[in-house]
């Protein structure tokens, strides 16, 4: 059996309508009926239906005014028109319109349910190709791959395989720069939803009063700049996986909403009052610590369950210091080489901005370097300085630390507080400049200016 189709059948004739009902009910299918033209346009405003069954010629609304109608408040609805008394002028008006099928009555009712079939069908092409244009136009191609081979890389390749083939959220945490977006990506790469794309949506990246209209979609006229019809990130990932970045920055306002779609699938764009349904698999990601954000009333507790059915802990590059010459090596211009003292100094670094720090470090070194050669000169003030500080240690305690260059934790604070003075000091105090060198989000920058009281 083929999964239920959703249909309404508008027609006066109320013998012919009732029969209907009898027949695609006893074959599984979902059934509403109404004898009003102008009943059925007010049943397709409440309601998502895949198709819609209507007679041409009933008292009120026209034929032509109610497919009108219909397909402006339901333009993802398929229409199939049965009536008793059909022309050809008929048939092609309904098909400028946009309609599926014209048939005339008598219709056998095992033809009229492969009909309708073939429009849920056409509606699901459609709403495909939708879907692929929405992801183009928000998206940028993505070339990043995953590196590493450490013990914790290797632990959490596995734990990506087995998470992936379950339909279960998931909820990412982790540092800024450690890599979450990709894992999401390899989560869904290997999930059953693999053949459709991954839509992502940052939270942190937008202001609040953006954020519902990105999930949830909205209507013409909603709100002030509302001058089309959008739909939500919601419903540009039916049937495949939206990434949710930055979870712990969503509106407290909103997260009873995303509680909803959650439980059960539905949802309303803004200035609509239309049920929707949606079939969407949740990765979240966050970098705070959400047991505080719920224990301090920032995050429902009912919410943050839903999302963390299944948790992945991603180790920051401190934590895998086996990797860091690995991505040196595959994230360094290929027309650039390091020196010894250099690239002492990146394996060497406690890198607080991970992996995204890491990038952006050897990005600039090759700006700066003269005919690709990198050098110490070439890196960051904080870099040079924690390598100066190690070699200087080695030589104090030659006998004990057997040419270890890992610093004290005390020193990391320390290097971090004058690692972001520093880079806040040469934007001219632009936090934006700064967050981005730092290779963090600037909630991210804020937070960590607070921590080291730096004004």
């Amino acid at each position: 059996m083929t999964e239920p189709i959703e249909i309404l059948i508008v027609d006066d004739d109320v013998d012919f309508s009732e029969g209907c009902v009898r027949w695609f009910e006893k074959k599984g299918h979902r059934v509403s009926q109404t004898t009003s033209g102008q009943d059925g346009i007010g049943q397709c405003s409440m309601h998502d239906f895949d198709v819609v069954i209507l007679d041409w010629n009933m008292p009120g609304l026209c034929g032509i005014e109610l497919v009108q109608r219909m397909r402006e408040s339901n333009p993802d609805t398929e229409v199939i028109v049965l009536t008793g008394e059909g022309t050809i002028n008929n048939a092609v008006e309904s098909m400028r319109l946009g309609v599926f099928d014209f048939q005339t009555k008598p219709f056998p009712m095992g033809d009229l349910e492969r009909r309708c079939i073939a429009a849920v069908e056409r509606r699901r092409l459609k709403k495909e190709n939708t879907q692929l244009r929405e992801v183009i136009s928000r998206t940028k191609k993505r070339t990043i791959q995953m590196i590493g081979t450490s013990e914790p890389m290797n632990r959490l390749g596995r734990l990506i395989d087995r998470v992936a083939l379950t339909d279960k959220a998931v909820l990412i945490q982790g540092e800024s720069g450690t890599g979450k977006e990709l894992v999401a990506q390899a989560i869904h790469a290997g999930s059953l939803r693999a053949d459709r794309p991954l839509v992502t949506i940052n939270c942190a990246a937008l202001p609040e009063n953006l954020v519902e209209s990105e999930l949830f979609g909205h209507e013409k006229g909603s709100f002030t700049g509302a001058t089309a019809m959008k739909p939500g990130l919601f419903e540009v990932a039916d049937h495949s996986t939206l990434f949710i970045d930055e979870i712990g920055e969503l509106p407290l306002m909103l997260q009873p909403k995303l509680l909803r779609v959650l439980e059960d699938g539905s949802m309303r764009r803004i200035g609509s009052h239309k049920e929707r349904r949606v079939d969407v698999r949740i990765v979240a990601a966050t970098n705070r610590d959400m047991q505080t954000e719920v224990t301090e009333g920032r995050f429902r507790e009912d919410l943050y369950y839903r999302i963390n059915v299944m948790a992945l802990d991603l180790p920051p590059l401190r934590e895998r210091a086996d990797d860091i010459e690995l991505l040196v090596d595959h994230f360094l211009d290929k027309d650039c080489e390091l020196d010894d003292d250099s690239r002492r100094a990146l394996i060497n670094y406690s890198w607080p901005g991970n992996v995204r720090q890491l990038i952006n470090t050897l990005q600039r070194a090759s700006v700066l370097a003269d005919d690709g050669h990198i050098t110490l000169e070439d890196l960051p003030a904080d870099l040079r300085c924690q390598s100066s500080g190690s070699e200087n240690q080695v030589g104090e305690n030659e006998g004990t630390l057997q040419g270890s260059a890992i610093p004290a934790v005390g020193s990391l604070i320390a290097l971090e507080r004058e690692h972001i003075a520093e880079v806040l000091h040469r934007e001219n105090g632009n936090k934006s400049k700064a967050a981005r060198a730092l290779g963090v989000e600037r909630r991210k920058l804020y937070r960590l200016m607070e921590k080291h009281g730096i004004a």
